[in-house]
């Protein structure tokens, strides 16, 4: 079932609610600058299986509204805080890749886990994308400030420049061509607001106010997510459990997706 749900007077953002009657939920939340057809090869997997898949796109990306504004943490939490209520949410799994993984941990922090049960992060930017004092271990400024103006100048080569960073998995050139056009589906000042929001965002408090049994999978070759970040998401949040994919970069939801899958099923019980 697709819906769009009102998020502010004029934003409502898509959401796709795959096996609606599953025995459990798990609603996830995309990275940038994709939409929620990344999960796709969760999809086929979980449903069979008797899980409700519940894909939302960001506002700005996929099939949602995009406005102007609203890509910062805060108003992205918020918005998975609508859906949630709209949808009558309760005792789910929350599951966020990068981007949408920060996301996640900021909802965590910022409405108290409201019907979430469970947390499970997928090479999260989290507690930081870039480099800060006192935490060596992001990407730099540099590199950040160097996407936000190849997005500038010529958007579709940045989206192909991305995507040969983000499988460790040799893909297919088909496979190659779909995951471009998630991220052209994007808009142009939306893609340039999340990539600015990195560098000003940080979770450093938020890792200590998540609460629930938190899954961190992050793929040790990771070049957009390091994987000391991982480490760090480990280290700050009290009940987690983190599983290294030997054989994954970011896009670790499909260059092992099997192992990512049975992990996420297992968890997620």
């Amino acid at each position: 079932m697709e819906y769009w749900i009102k998020v502010e007077p004029d934003v409502n953002v898509y959401v796709n609610d795959i096996n609606p009657l599953g025995r459990k939920t798990i609603l996830f939340i995309h990275g940038w600058p994709a939409n929620h057809k990344m999960f796709e090869y969760q999809y086929n997997y979980l449903m069979p299986l008797g899980y409700r898949c519940i894909g939302m796109d960001m506002r700005g990306f996929g099939n949602s509204d995009k406005p102007l504004g609203g890509y910062d943490y805060n108003r992205l939490a918020d918005d998975i805080r609508c859906v949630i209520e709209a949808l009558g949410l309760r005792d789910i799994t929350l599951g966020g890749h990068s981007t949408g993984g920060a996301v996640t941990i900021r909802y965590m922090a910022r409405h108290n886990g409201y019907g979430v049960s469970k947390l499970a992060l997928f090479a999260s930017a989290a507690p930081s994308l870039i480099q800060r004092p006192g935490f060596p271990y992001g990407s730099t400024q540099e590199t950040v400030e160097q996407i936000i103006k190849a997005t500038y100048r010529d958007r579709p080569k940045m989206l192909r420049d991305f995507g040969e960073l983000f499988f460790y998995q040799k893909v297919s050139q088909p496979f190659s061509d779909w995951f471009f056009q998630l991220g052209l589906q994007a808009a142009s000042w939306s893609t340039i607001a999340v990539s600015k929001a990195w560098l000003a965002e940080e979770l450093f408090y938020d890792l200590a106010k998540v609460q629930v049994p938190t899954l961190i999978l992050h793929g040790i070759h990771d070049q957009v997510c390091l994987y000391p970040l991982a480490v760090a998401q480990h280290q700050g949040i009290r009940n987690s459990v983190l599983v290294p994919f030997e054989n994954s970069g970011h896009g670790l939801f499909y260059d092992e997706r099997e192992k990512f899958n049975r992990e996420l099923s297992r968890f997620v019980g």
